[in-house]
């Protein structure tokens, strides 16, 4: 059998209406994953589904921000076989211009939103045994520390922090927690005005491998951690960034 096939593995990824999350979910489907999308556009999830391959997947609309809806989320849910939690945003300020709001409004997202997520899937019982958990991170948060952002970066730093505890603590029911930390991504986000094709082009050659990453790097990542190819990893940081952080 292939230790890389998701076959009759129940998964349940967020973010899954654009990017990352979008592509995770039909590349998923591929090797044969039954999957749950969830993000807060049901028009752009039920886009994504009508890309992906099999019949049993299922969309939850969901406002991760909202404790109420992560609450709903949760009971809609049997039980999964691993959890892809790939919602996020970004924000780039100087320091001294930061705020306790600005801090509040990234962190919400990128941090207390999926640990949310994760806490109540554990405490409902609601992850099979042998499950994995993967959270999507980012290099700014381990190894990559650019002036503007502070705030994106340390939530993510808190998020590949908590990764590691989760781990530790999950261990004794045979659940897996890792993360993925990308480089930057080729995806419509990062050409939304904050930095001209001009600035792009001259940080994408301080990639060794000159070019950005695309979400199929990401998505072939995250297939290795949610497959039984790597049932032996846990607490561990998956950096994809095509070197940038050698």
């Amino acid at each position: 059998m292939n230790p890389f096939s998701l076959q009759d593995k129940t998964i349940l990824i967020t973010g899954a209406s654009s990017g990352i999350g979008k592509c995770t979910a039909i590349e998923c489907s591929k090797m044969g994953a039954n999957v749950i999308l969830t993000a807060r556009n049901v028009e752009r999830l039920t886009e994504t589904l009508s890309m992906m391959e099999g019949e049993n997947h299922k969309i939850v609309v969901c406002d991760q921000t909202i404790e109420e809806q992560i609450e709903g989320l949760v009971k809609e849910i049997v039980k999964i076989d691993g959890l892809f939690l790939c919602s996020g945003i970004g924000k780039t300020l100087p320091f001294q211009f930061c705020s306790k709001e600005k801090f509040n409004e990234v962190y919400v997202v990128n941090f207390f939103a999926p640990i949310e997520l994760l806490r109540l899937l554990v405490k409902k019982k609601k992850l099979a045994d042998k499950s994995s958990v993967v959270f999507v991170s980012s290099i700014a948060g381990s190894g990559s520390f650019n002036i503007g952002n502070s705030i994106y970066g340390s939530s993510k730093a808190a998020l590949n922090s908590m990764m590691k505890f989760c781990a530790v603590e999950l261990a004794k029911k045979q659940i897996r927690v890792n993360c993925i930390c990308p480089g930057m991504i080729d995806t419509p986000l990062i050409h939304n005005g904050s930095l001209s094709e001009e600035q792009l082009q001259k940080d994408m050659e301080t990639y060794p491998l000159k070019r950005y990453g695309t979400p199929n790097d990401i998505a072939n990542g995250a297939i290795y951690l949610l497959s039984d190819a790597s049932s032996w990893i846990t607490g561990h940081t998956l950096v994809i960034d095509g070197g940038k952080t050698i």
